[in-house]
């Protein structure tokens, strides 16, 4: 609530009696109430919007001459560690775009260093030109599938929502819990009771998904197809439609929006790396493409801006209106809006300070035994169960295949596009743990990848065509203590993560490049894929369909259990 001595100047500058701090004049006002361009002046005192019309005076005046005039967008679910950037940095990547508030789920650092992890982020986030709402992480770890480095009990949640820190429970990923009534996971969603409860419900449809739902979940952003996002509206979810690096869902579920169900849908960005934050965008580009698609673009900033405000519970933001937050998108062509200017809260978001302090915890926090990992797969049958990627998606198949033999051992056959796959602890209390599979679709001919992002547990993940090159790639991500690697003999690219082997210290244009470089050299070494890191690092992730690989073993998620890579 504004302190009364603004509120009062707020109503006397939005009567006229006394001038604004900025008027913008003669703007075309996306107008998402009404649904209208409303040409319009806009009053701004102090971090507020004090009226929209005309006649109103300002200590500082600047004409628009007719341009656009947007509010801020809204992220409705984003990983800023995905941007593998420090909250400053990731800021100076998006706000030039137009976006000014992001709704942030912290568990990619909360599952490396718990409770301390989410209040490092908010702290580092703390007095950037970017509203970044914390969600409570509600799954570290995500199951007892796979070993973390920290675990969050409901207690834990609740005293970072006592303590401000958080917002709503982030995205409940253990939905076989939630439908089934666990315990734990019941504690968490009723700490969160009158907040915002957000969803992660993969494929979940019928009395599933109506269980789902009636456990307090209001939202979900796995959808992959028009049938299963219609079903989730139609039982009170909020869709986020999703458009990631690795998981490709806007195209898709556009055909879903029209004018009985906008107000139910959001976008999100959910994973996204720094050369798409840089080149593509984020929010921004997904409001071009669905303009684009023949969506009307007051609709598409709507369900970019309102409608994220609203299912968040933000309602001082997300719209052009008295009492609102004076976070504005000014630009030049509706068609395809580009920012030409950003405010935030009444001023230019021109300087993105980055003096982040990094406590020393969360710089030792790759812990590898790796003298005790033993890469050698006993051939123990006929067939095995291989993890199949699927083309920008997240979800996986479960495909059977003939196991290439050596000396009795199953080996990576890259001529089978047949590569290994190794999730190595790096975690206090599992660093002499390891899972070993293999994969398809990765499409390495020679050489390997690794890295310690590797949702959500964050172990260290490596795929490769031979275990040399997979040692390889351990031992350099071990002495930079976390981060990106490929390797191919004596030839080697990484790109160093040392802020909990999640993020790096480095501007965000030095990280977009260092990692152009990795992905070039993938690339190099025959994949195919736009970003073959991102891809691997969610197939260490046990909560989404349908086989995965975690430190424990191979993961059928479909029947959520572990289960053996060879079949009988």
């Amino acid at each position: 609530m504004l302190p009364s001595p603004l509120s009062s100047q707020l109503l006397a500058a939005a009567r006229g009696d006394i001038p604004a701090d900025l008027v913008l004049r003669d703007g075309r006002v996306v107008n998402v109430f009404s649904g209208e361009i409303e040409r319009a002046d806009i009053a701004i005192l102090g971090d507020r919007i004090a009226g929209v019309g005309p006649g109103y005076r300002g200590s500082e005046e600047i004409d628009l001459a007719g341009a656009y005039v947007g509010p801020g967008l809204i992220d409705a679910h984003v990983h800023v560690e995905s941007s593998l950037c420090l909250p400053a940095q990731f800021a100076a990547a998006v706000v030039p775009r137009g976006v000014t508030t992001v709704v942030a789920d912290p568990h990619e650092i909360a599952n490396v260093a718990g409770a301390a992890g989410v209040r490092f982020m908010a702290d580092a986030a703390r007095g950037l030109p970017l509203r970044v709402i914390l969600m409570a992480p509600s799954c570290v770890p995500a199951t007892d599938m796979a070993t973390a480095g920290a675990k969050l009990t409901a207690g834990d949640l609740q005293q970072l929502l006592s303590d401000g820190v958080v917002h709503g429970l982030a995205e409940v990923m253990n939905y076989p819990g939630v439908i089934a009534g666990d315990a734990d996971v019941a504690a968490k969603t009723a700490a969160f009771r009158g907040r915002p409860i957000d969803g992660h419900a993969p494929a979940q449809v019928g009395r599933a998904l109506n269980a789902y739902v009636a456990a307090g979940v209001g939202s979900d952003h796995e959808c992959v197809t028009v049938e299963e996002a219609r079903e989730k509206l139609s039982r009170g979810l909020y869709v986020l439609i999703r458009e990631a690096t690795n998981a490709h869902n806007l195209d898709a579920l556009l055909p879903l929006v029209t004018p009985a169900n906008d107000r139910r849908i959001c976008f999100c960005t959910d994973d996204r790396q720094p050369a798409d934050l840089l080149e593509q965008g984020s929010i921004d580009h997904m409001v071009r493409r669905a303009i684009e698609f023949g969506i009307n673009p007051v609709t598409a900033f709507r369900m970019a801006t309102l409608n994220s405000a609203e299912w968040f519970q933000l309602h001082d933001r997300g719209a052009i209106a008295p009492g609102r937050l004076a976070d504005l998108m000014i630009f030049v062509d509706l068609a395809a809006p580009r920012a030409r200017q950003v405010y935030v809260g009444g001023k230019p978001a021109a300087a993105f300070p980055d003096d982040t302090a990094i406590p020393d915890a969360l710089t030792r926090s790759v812990n590898l035994d790796l003298e005790r990992i033993d890469l050698r797969v006993p051939a123990r049958s006929g067939r095995m169960r291989v993890i199949a990627l699927r083309p920008d998606q997240l979800i996986t198949d479960a495909v059977l295949v003939d196991p290439t033999i050596f000396e009795g051992h199953a080996i990576a056959d890259p001529s089978r596009d047949l590569l290994k796959m190794a999730v190595i602890g790096r975690h206090a209390g599992n660093a002499n743990r390891w899972g070993l599979g293999f994969v398809r679709g990765i499409g390495l001919t020679r050489g390997a990848i690794g890295g310690t992002v590797a949702h959500d547990h964050h172990n260290l993940v490596i795929i490769g065509c031979d275990d040399d090159s997979m040692r390889r790639v351990a031992g350099a991500i071990q002495r930079m203590g976390g981060g990106l690697c490929a390797a191919v003999g004596e030839q080697a690219r990484a790109l160093p993560l040392p802020v909990a082997g999640l993020m790096s210290d480095r501007p965000v244009r030095e990280v977009r490049a260092m990692y152009g470089e990795l992905l070039a050299f993938a690339r190099e070494l025959g994949s195919p894929l736009h970003d073959p890191f991102m891809a691997m690092s969610f197939l260490a992730l046990e909560v989404i369909p349908s086989l995965k690989l975690t430190d424990r073993g191979l993961v059928d998620v479909d029947g959520f259990r572990l289960v053996d890579l060879f079949v009988d």
